[in-house]
């Protein structure tokens, strides 16, 4: 036996060996990704943009506060489109949420995994991508912007409901089910009040955010205060331009105050 005791390493030979491997894929990655950015940028581009953009920002200032009255419509259709969007997300997400509980599915071998396929799915796609496809099948419009804004809600109110619902307290499920209660009646009596503030936390948050994305949706056809940004950008009405993103950031920031009021109402 040696007379020296064995030391301590933090890492064993193989893991710092595969630890500096990591790094040196890293390292390789960064510079294949500089490269192909370096292939696909004009730097003199680059180089020109604080002149442009100072130069953009001279034509936007001051706004063109006479504008305002026409923005009215479009802020309204902007508010119904985030507020009825966040409606049709609710009446899809709560039952696919309840599919892809694993204590609340009534099938867990055939919904569930439909179920989780749906939140995802919903959850991938952003909501100017279901606004393009919608408003090419049901052309342009408000009805293209809800459904879009609906669909991409499904994924957030889903995921978020079935995790709240998966972690519900199982003893007053075995309390109300040791009364002889069916089991309509144990989802009644025993998950719902326990999931109810967060169901409203969620519903109003991303209320909040579907306020926000109902915005930018006009850019593709979908109505609202984007389709007036669009129409602006189009004709190099920088002052208009300054004024529509004032009354979006407004419209985000009242948004803001209102959900963090209710939020806080509720829980």
């Amino acid at each position: 036996m040696s007379d020296f005791p064995a030391s301590w390493q933090f890492r064993s030979p193989k893991a710092r060996l595969a630890l500096w491997f990591g790094w040196l894929c890293l390292v390789a990655l960064f510079v294949w990704c500089w490269q192909v950015m370096n292939e696909r940028t004009i730097w003199m581009f680059v180089q020109d943009a604080p002149k442009q953009a100072a130069d953009i920002g001279g034509r936007m200032w001051p706004p063109r506060w006479s504008y305002l009255g026409e923005l009215m419509g479009p802020l309204w259709d902007t508010l119904n489109m985030a507020t009825l969007g966040t409606l049709l997300g609710v009446i899809l997400a709560v039952p696919v949420a309840f599919m892809a509980a694993r204590n609340t599915s009534p099938f867990p071998l055939i919904l569930r995994p439909a179920a989780l396929f749906i939140i995802v799915a919903s959850r991938s796609i952003n909501s100017l991508i279901w606004a393009l496809l919608l408003v090419a099948i049901l052309g342009p419009g408000l009805l293209a912007g809800i459904i879009a804004i609906g669909l991409r809600s499904i994924g957030f109110i889903g995921k978020l409901l079935y995790e709240g619902i998966e972690e519900t307290d199982i003893r007053q499920v075995e309390a109300i089910t040791a009364t002889g209660a069916s089991q309509a009646q144990v989802l009644n009596y025993a998950i719902v009040p326990q999931i109810l503030p967060a169901f409203w936390g969620i519903t109003v948050f991303r209320w909040d955010i579907n306020i926000r994305e109902s915005a930018i949706l006009g850019l593709v056809g979908a109505g609202g205060l984007g389709l007036k940004l669009q129409n602006s950008l189009n004709t190099l009405a920088w002052p208009q331009v300054t004024l529509i993103l004032l009354v979006i950031l407004a419209t985000v920031v009242l948004s803001e105050w209102v959900s963090a009021k209710v939020r806080k109402a509720i829980i």
